[in-house]
């Protein structure tokens, strides 16, 4: 894993917004252009209204114009292993290959690693998704929703 990467995850995770659960997260993307973007979590007090670390760096990584994760690294504290959450496994899908590493770290560095496939088997993506239905065209039919 690449050290930038990882200390980037790091840095994310000790300026994690975690004043409820004191858990903080941190996550950094090596995105497709070749920079780096990180995020941490961000809670609320309102708890369903809470952010992931890896959502986080996921919205960083397309506001910065890129649009495929190489390689993600998810840092969190303790002695288990903190994987992303299913709805983030989805996110992160979203923008990667199967084979893409998620990289899981503590505080010390790397745990271990798995594939986005090996976290999420058999996902829904794009590919589940038919660009016409019904004979509309989806960016007609948005165009006109949005008027």
């Amino acid at each position: 894993m690449e050290k930038k990467l990882l200390t980037a995850a790091k840095h994310a995770h000790g300026r994690a917004y975690a004043p409820y659960s004191k858990f903080q997260v941190g996550a950094a993307i090596l995105a497709d252009d070749g920079k780096i973007y990180s995020g941490g979590n961000v809670e609320n007090a309102a708890y369903p209204n809470g952010v992931c670390a890896e959502t986080s760096a996921i919205s960083a990584m397309v506001l910065g114009g890129a649009r495929k994760i190489r390689a993600i690294a998810v840092v969190a504290g303790g002695p288990k292993l903190v994987t992303p959450c299913g709805g983030c496994r989805q996110r992160i899908a979203e923008f990667a290959d199967p084979e893409t590493p998620v990289h899981i770290c503590g505080p010390e560095g790397l745990k271990t690693t798995f594939t986005i496939a090996e976290l999420l088997p058999a996902s829904f993506g794009k590919r589940n998704l038919k660009a016409k239905k019904a004979g509309l065209n989806p960016k007609r039919a948005r165009s006109r929703t949005a008027r």
